[in-house]
């Protein structure tokens, strides 16, 4: 069936959700269950098994992954990114402002491509090439934090220049600045952050009010019209936290008692399913009551239905982002920071969020943004209260054998 088919009728924010979520792919309906299974393989320890060798480690060596650099002489990037993941003209959709001024100011051309996705497709995609020391013919990408760890720990991704990114040095925002995959920046810079939240509908709760992931699970009056997300760190990290749990430190003791106490509401039938972003679909009809969701996709339910509600539990919340980095044996690694650094100015930036609503890790962003879209800049999904930011939370780095592991209890929870 074809996409306008599957979303002929529906309201204009739900058909951006389902299409971000069916072109994008970032828990992407059936896809993300059959890709699920391959993420399950392609970690470093498998790679040899499949007659691919695993890359040298990172060195530290900033040069150690380099290719000849002929960013003087060719002016131009590659950058692979998300579908629906930049300011684009409402006339033009080939046009993106912030490119274009990249380019005017620059007088670097911008290729861009629309590829990524999926985290793990992308993966299989590039893998072959950064695995043989090969080029893949892209200067710079932006992929989600827990894949972004992984390239750097298998050594296929270039150290930064900081002095090529000396904007995004001094505006990046403070609880930005040290994830502990990429201690420092020193491989990464973030493109968007993600934030993960309880949502409801007003209309199909009856005015009752939905706080906590516990009500998600166990409250009787929304029994059969809750839904889970089928990304393991949002939906598991969620439940760490409602529990009590450290996303930053949990045990694996305490992810299988997260798993236990998703499965309980499984079995009970608490939960309808496990979904990608086509639960605004069943949120803004009403068709499920409350759900885990996606702060940018609230942004848009919301503007149609003012019946969709968000909340924050006062146990805190899952945030994440998407990341900036240059992979191994670019051909212009310089031009490609070049537009690192250019995204970390405070109005390139407010540019960029007011096109897609998700949060920016740029600080002075927010009085840019007020000056052109002041709803956007008073909405805490966009630009979290310091109230709302204090109660983030990050899932830690796992290792590849943790990895393998709990993707596969999940997967198993999940029917996956």
């Amino acid at each position: 069936m074809a996409f306008n088919e599957l979303t002929d009728g529906l309201p204009e924010p739900v058909r951006r959700a389902w299409e971000r979520s069916l072109t994008s792919g970032r828990a992407a309906l059936g896809r993300r269950t059959l890709l699920r299974a391959a993420a399950l393989s392609a970690g470093a320890g498998t790679l040899a098994a499949c007659g691919i060798p695993a890359a040298p480690r990172a060195t530290g060596d900033s040069t150690a992954n380099a290719a000849k650099d002929l960013s003087e002489t060719q002016k131009e990037v590659a950058f692979s990114n998300w579908p629906l993941y930049v300011d684009t003209d409402e006339k033009d959709k080939e046009k993106h402002g912030t490119l274009e001024a990249f380019t005017e100011a620059t007088g670097i051309k911008v290729k861009y491509n629309e590829d990524v996705n999926d985290n793990v497709e992308f993966f299989g995609k590039i893998k072959p090439q950064l695995a043989s020391g090969q080029d893949t013919g892209r200067d710079l990408m932006v992929l989600t934090d827990w894949m972004a760890a992984r390239l750097i720990r298998l050594g296929w991704v270039q150290k930064l220049n900081p002095g090529n990114v000396t904007t995004a040095i001094t505006t990046i925002e403070s609880r930005f600045r040290a994830p502990d995959w990429d201690p420092g920046r020193l491989y990464s810079y973030p493109w968007a952050g993600i934030q993960t939240v309880v949502a409801y509908n007003r209309k199909a709760t009856r005015g009752k009010e939905v706080t906590s992931v516990s009500q998600l699970l166990d409250d009787p009056d929304l029994k059969g019209r809750v839904t889970f997300l089928s990304e393991m760190r949002d939906s598991i990290g969620m439940v760490l936290l409602d529990q009590g749990k450290s996303t930053e430190r949990f045990t694996a003791d305490d992810f299988d008692g997260a798993v236990a106490r998703l499965q309980k509401a499984v079995d009970s039938k608490q939960i309808r399913r496990f979904t990608g972003n086509d639960y605004g679909q069943e949120l803004s009809a009403g068709d499920i009551a409350a759900c885990i969701a996606w702060g940018g996709d609230l942004i848009q339910l919301r503007a149609d239905n003012p019946d969709i509600e968000f909340v924050i539990p006062e146990k805190g919340y899952i945030a994440s982002t998407d990341n900036m980095l240059v992979p191994a044996r670019a051909q212009h690694k310089a031009n490609a920071e070049k537009l690192i650094d250019f995204y970390y100015q405070p109005k390139i930036a407010a540019q960029l969020v007011a096109g897609i609503g998700f949060v920016s890790a740029v600080t002075g962003m927010k009085d840019e943004l007020a000056g052109i879209a002041p709803d956007t800049a008073a909405n805490p999904l966009v630009v979290p209260t310091p109230e709302m930011a204090g109660r983030a939370h990050v899932f830690r780095t796992l290792s590849e054998s943790e990895e393998s592991d709990f993707e596969q209890k999940f997967s198993k929870l999940i029917g996956a």
